[in-house]
């Protein structure tokens, strides 16, 4: 796609929309930027745009700026149901999302991950052992950095491992990675997609412009990816921590599998995996299977898996005191990705809960607390916590507590915990009531705990 002279409106100026605008600028065309807030608001957000041939046009409506306009490119945060989206499409103009652009203006290899949970951690897994082979490789889109950025600063031949999420599923065009995952399918962003339905659509469109030479990657543990597989063009390899599959990676006598068209490599022993949980078993044999097609060799994929360290914010070690170990999971912001946290726990352990309402049910939550048995007492904070304390106390779980702010929640769990106890933020919510986002959240969790 050739962008020179084309006039290119970017809204939503975060870091998304601020990268697409410095790669358009790099490729000659005549670029406008839009955010709804003003120009001191975003302050350090634009200042990478400094000095650049850039129309500035803060603090207004998008659907002013819209005459003339050949290319409309939209922050994920924008749903493409917004009215002046609706309206460019009207005008015949075209509307994408950042990794769209990205895609197209790339001159290197393209690998994707999406599903509920799990897509930072095996993007980030993925990142290390495409290094660990020797490729200049980045872990761009969702996970934070935009595709965008990396484009402009990587060179031709380049890995790209994309974490995609639904809103940016919404405006893709061509956007064709040769090996990508669906990890699994649960509630979230209803509040946005309306339905299960429109949820499990967006996430397939990662497949879309695949073909007979491309895989498919689905986790064969998952029922609702079940009637999914059909859906695709591409070569479907399947993940199962539970049995074995004809085509894909799994687990046998306890080793990591590879198998594809009835040759099998020994990876390594799933016990090797450094990252706890079944949850990032499966993380790591989606990897797997992403990594082998893409030519790595098994010992890397070993090396890689046995190294590690997981990812911020996601079961994260924060600290010891006093026989009790802090855990950072900020990074779960639904229900089943508090579920895999709760999952993970093998000492008595105080959680805390709560946050903005993603309109999702905390049932399966409450039922997977007290299966655990080690879930002892849960400190609920922010909006969501009535609707959680009522979910949980109608199926039985009593010892629930109530906090005001984050700080009162680590105290209270603080008193609660005893010697040789957890204490787990795995909020099971989104962070926007009381903080910037999940990653600013998990990060104040961090400096109360290591200041106490």
């Amino acid at each position: 796609m050739d962008y020179t002279g084309k006039n290119v409106l970017v809204v939503g100026m975060a870091r998304s929309g601020v990268a697409a605008a410095q790669l358009l600028c790099a490729k000659g065309a005549h670029v406008t930027v839009n955010d709804s807030k003003t120009e001191q608001d975003l302050a350090d957000t634009i200042h990478p745009l400094e000095g650049l041939p850039i129309t500035r046009r803060f603090g207004c409506p998008a659907d002013s700026l819209l005459e003339g306009q050949d290319t409309l490119i939209l922050s994920p945060g924008i749903p493409d149901k917004a009215t002046f989206v609706i309206e460019a499409r009207k005008k015949g103009i075209r509307v994408i999302a950042e990794i769209e652009l990205a895609c197209q203006l790339s001159q290197g290899d393209l690998v994707a991950v999406t599903g509920t949970n799990g897509k930072t951690t095996t993007v980030t897994l993925l990142d290390e052992v495409f290094r660990h082979a020797g490729r200049n490789s980045h872990a761009v889109g969702n996970i934070g950095y935009p595709y965008s950025l990396a484009v402009l600063n990587g060179k031709p031949g380049d890995m790209y491992v994309c974490e995609c999420s639904s809103f940016q599923m919404e405006t893709i065009d061509t956007f064709h990675p040769h090996a990508a995952a669906l990890l699994n399918i649960t509630e979230d962003h209803l509040n946005r997609h309306g339905t299960m339905e429109e949820y499990t659509r967006l996430k397939m469109r990662m497949f879309e412009n695949q073909t007979s030479d491309d895989f498919a990657v689905f986790n064969a543990d998952d029922p609702r990816l079940v009637p999914l597989r059909d859906q695709v063009k591409s070569r479907v390899l399947l993940f199962s921590r539970k049995h074995e599959v004809e085509n894909g990676a799994f687990v046998r006598d306890g080793n990591v599998i590879f198998r594809l068209d009835g040759r099998e490599n020994a990876i390594c022993p799933a016990a090797d995996i450094y990252i706890p949980g079944p949850h990032n078993l499966e993380n790591a044999l989606a990897a797997v299977c992403i990594a082998y097609v893409s030519g790595v060799a098994a010992d890397t994929i070993a090396d890689t898996l046995r190294s590690f360290r997981g990812v911020e914010h996601r079961i994260e070690f924060t600290r010891t005191l006093d026989g009790v170990t802090y855990y950072n999971d900020s990074k779960g912001t639904n229900v089943d990705s508090t579920i895999r946290a709760v999952e993970t726990m093998t000492r008595p352990t105080v959680i805390i809960l709560g946050g903005s309402d993603k309109h999702c049910d905390f049932t399966p939550l409450a039922e997977s607390m007290l299966a655990s048995g080690q879930i002892r007492e849960a400190v609920l904070i922010g909006v969501t916590a009535d609707q959680i304390e009522y979910t949980l106390r109608a199926n039985g779980f009593q010892a629930i507590h109530r906090a005001g702010s984050l700080k009162e929640a680590v105290e209270c769990s603080r008193a609660l915990a005893g010697n040789g106890w957890n204490v787990l933020l795995s909020p099971a919510c989104a962070s926007f009531d009381m903080f910037k986002d999940y990653e600013d959240r998990g990060r104040q969790f961090k400096e109360i705990v290591r200041a106490m």
